[in-house]
């Protein structure tokens, strides 16, 4: 393991919360079923919960949306699509997944999104919560994991386009700042 990485939550634990997280999902009987994954990040925790999906009897279609949200400095940002889902979601019952909630404001965008397009419901699965970075007023239906206010890596999730390959989600380790007086 890197030295500047730690364990957040281990890989038995994320294979047993994304099982629940189907399960719960079945539970509500949705229709048409169609998963629709925000790229980059979620694109193995959507692999391991349409698995699950199907080991609980249910038979999901899945689709991708890329977003990117920019701006300069502090001012709005805006969200645009790079990708958008190319299936019909109309009357379809729709669970939107994302690794992370944590602004809120692309998943609000994601959902409103498809929701005008006709879906006949739109849920959210994320695997990490952060609830004390929202700016939007949203919340995810099926959560994997409340998340410390720590920069996040693994399990998909990556910084500077590194450790997506890790099979359990960490933390960077942040040195010490080098005392200014010495």
């Amino acid at each position: 393991m890197p030295d500047d990485i730690r364990t957040l939550f281990d890989e038995t634990a994320i294979a047993a919360r994304v099982e629940q997280m189907a399960r719960d999902i079945a539970a509500t009987d949705p229709q048409n079923l169609l998963v629709v994954a925000v790229l980059k990040g979620s694109f193995m925790f959507a692999a391991d919960l349409v698995r699950a999906m199907h080991r609980v009897g249910l038979r999901p279609e899945m689709e991708f949306i890329h977003l990117s949200s920019y701006g300069a400095g502090t001012e709005s940002r805006e969200i645009r699509v790079l990708r958008d889902v190319e299936s019909d979601v109309a009357g379809r019952d729709v669970i939107l997944v994302d690794d992370i909630l944590e602004s809120g404001r692309t998943l609000a965008f994601a959902r409103d999104r498809l929701t005008e397009r006709g879906a006949r419901s739109v849920h959210i699965a994320a695997l990490l919560d952060k609830p004390m970075r929202r700016k939007s007023a949203i919340s995810a239906d099926y959560v994997g994991f409340d998340c410390p206010d720590r920069f996040v890596v693994g399990y998909g999730m990556d910084m500077g386009h590194k450790w997506r390959q890790l099979p359990f989600i960490g933390y960077v380790v942040q040195a010490p700042a080098a005392d200014a007086d010495v």
